[in-house]
Formats: structure tokens, C-alpha cells, sequence
């Protein structure tokens, strides 16, 4: 593991702690303190998914594998723990008219798939729908019986709000009371309806602690059809590409612009068929990454800081936030 000292600079996933969770089983059984994003801070807390060149999973990493430096300047890590933790997850579902029929009828089994592999019952979820306007159709729940049921309400038609819709979910995420937040998103288009922009959206996010995930449905499936890799294994797109989704035109760039800053990804899948395997690997790399935590270096000033993770082995990939806002 030490044969090099190749470093790579990444996205980590991070929120600013009152006290660290010392262990999944604590946040488990309450014995842990409820983790928010505020004043009063102790904690940097680092969410890293460590990935081979084939893309697959590296497990068994310890502390003294990882270093950490903030604006440049090594950083003690003082937490650790490779445990699958309780996740507050979020579900945004894309019902406008493009996603009719066949799309929503897959992203409906996979989200009910979804559900049923997050096996840790202290795992709590919502789901939003938007189209021309944003729904709750079900608030926090760990009952994954209500959350299936939900999703059996939902119907397509009109236009496409998904700035306003992550806006609401990334909010509502923030406030879940697991240490680990996540929003999830599936879509088929580009945003038509939102009164958010998206510099708005990515301001929003870099000021928080949420893993953002979004799965793209590419009705061009043979010009742009799955291979099987995590994006970040795939080659880059032009800056400012598009991709067409229905009648829709979508900016993939965009969409990874506001999942990679938050230590989540953007999947671009060919057929709605593909979406559960997309969802479950996402549900699989949920359970599979790294928390380290580091004292806060300096008093919270209200600027963003960078982040990057060091390893000695150059054959292992880094996925996680890029840095954050030390709100005062």
C-alpha cells in the first residue's frame, strides 16, 4: 500500500461535527450525539469512496492509509471508521410527461428495489416528485412498507422543476437526524420550470453536508448506452455538452457540476431498464466508504476551503467532497 506517494486531488464528502459517531452501533442505539451541520464545531468529517481501476469497492483500509490536507496543509485525522453508518437518504423522482409509461414504471420498481436493500433499519428516507411544481409525497420515515406505498401515488405529466425540487431535498436532507445524508436523484430531462437557477443549487449545496446522487435516463440509448462504469472511470465530455432526453435537451455537465462537488455522481444510464442496477449500486456504495475526521484548523470565517485526500497506492481512485464553506 506504501509504494508511492502519488497523491490525487478530490471531492470530500465532509460536514462540520459537533462530536463524532464512534461507531455505526452507537448512532444505532443513541448513544452517539445527533450530528449537525452548525455553529459551535469541533470536527472536520470526511466521506471518501475508495474505488480500484476496474471501478470495484477497496475495502480493509486503515487510518494510517489516508492523508489529509485542507488549503494545502496537512491535517491530523483524529476519526475513523470504515462501518456502514445509518444514512438519512432523500428520493427525488422526475414525473413530468416525458417520463410516461415505461421510464416511470422502471424508476418506480428500482426506487421500491432501492428501498428494500437499505438493510440498517435505523436508515430513514423521503421521497419527492416534481414535474411543473415540487411534492413531499412522503416525509421522514424509517418504514420502508410507507415509503413503498407512496411511490404507487405518483403519476406523470407536465413540465420539469429539478432545481427547485434538489433545492427542497437538499434542505430536508440536511435535517435528518443520521450522521450520513444523501439525496438521490432519477430524471429524463433538463430543468424546463424551476424558478432556482443553478448556481443557486450548487451555492446551496457547497453549504452543506449532503452526498448527492443523480441517475440520468438517455432515451438515445445507442448513440450513448451504458458500459457498465461509474462516470468517474469514463472519459470527461466536452465542457458544455448536452444530451438528449425525449424532447428534452439535457447539460450531463451540469448535473455532475452539482453531484461530484458533493462526493455523489451522475450516471448516465441507456434505458430505463438500467435503472436498478444503477440504484443498487448506488445503495452498494452507500454501504462501502470511509469517514475520517480532523480537528478545525482555524475559527469559521465563512470561506470555502479545499480538501484533498492522500494515498500511497497511485492504482486507487478517490471520490468525495471537494472542500466546504466554514459557516460562522
Amino acid at each position: 500500500m506504501r509504494r508511492t506517494h502519488h497523491f490525487t486531488a478530490v471531492s470530500l464528502g465532509l460536514a462540520i461535527l459537533l462530536t463524532w459517531p464512534i461507531s455505526a452501533r452507537q448512532i444505532e442505539d443513541g448513544s452517539a450525539q445527533t450530528v449537525r451541520f452548525r455553529s459551535g464545531v469541533e470536527l472536520v468529517n470526511v466521506t471518501a469512496t475508495v474505488t480500484d481501476r476496474n471501478g470495484r469497492f477497496v475495502s480493509g483500509l486503515a487510518q494510517s492509509d489516508f492523508t489529509v490536507y485542507e488549503d494545502e496543509v496537512r491535517q491530523e485525522i483524529t476519526h475513523f471508521t470504515n462501518e456502514r453508518v445509518p444514512v438519512s437518504i432523500g428520493i427525488v423522482l422526475d414525473t413530468s410527461g416525458s417520463m410516461a409509461g415505461n421510464k416511470l414504471d422502471h424508476a418506480l420498481r428500482a426506487i421500491d428495489d432501492f428501498v428494500g436493500s437499505l438493510v440498517d433499519p435505523s436508515d430513514e428516507l423521503f421521497l419527492y416528485r416534481f414535474s411543473s411544481g415540487v411534492e413531499l409525497v412522503q416525509n421522514w420515515t424509517a418504514d420502508r412498507t410507507r415509503v413503498r406505498d407512496a411511490i404507487m401515488r405518483v403519476h406523470a405529466g407536465g413540465s420539469t422543476a429539478m432545481y427547485d425540487a434538489l433545492t427542497q431535498a437538499v434542505a430536508m436532507a440536511q435535517s435528518g437526524r443520521c450522521h450520513k445524508k444523501a439525496v438521490v436523484l432519477i430524471s429524463d430531462g433538463n430543468d424546463t420550470a424551476s424558478k432556482t437557477d443553478l448556481a443557486s443549487v450548487k451555492q446551496m449545496i457547497r453549504e452543506s453536508d449532503v452526498l448527492v446522487y443523480s441517475i440520468g435516463i438517455d432515451g438515445h440509448a445507442a448513440a450513448s448506452a451504458w458500459t457498465g462504469q461509474w462516470p468517474f472511470l469514463q472519459p470527461a465530455r466536452p465542457r458544455g455538452s448536452t444530451m438528449v432526453f425525449g424532447e428534452e435537451r439535457v447539460n450531463a455537465e451540469a448535473l455532475r457540476e452539482i453531484t461530484d462537488q458533493t462526493g455523489g455522481r451522475t450516471e448516465i444510464i441507456g434505458d430505463g431498464a438500467d435503472l436498478e442496477q444503477a440504484t443498487a449500486g448506488i445503495a452498494d456504495e452507500l454501504s462501502k466508504q470511509y469517514y475520517l475526521g480532523y480537528p478545525v484548523p482555524r475559527k469559521k470565517d465563512g470561506r470555502w476551503h479545499d480538501i484533498r485526500v492522500q494515498l500511497p497506492d497511485a492504482s486507487l481512485q478517490i471520490r468525495a467532497r471537494q472542500g466546504y464553506i466554514a459557516t460562522p
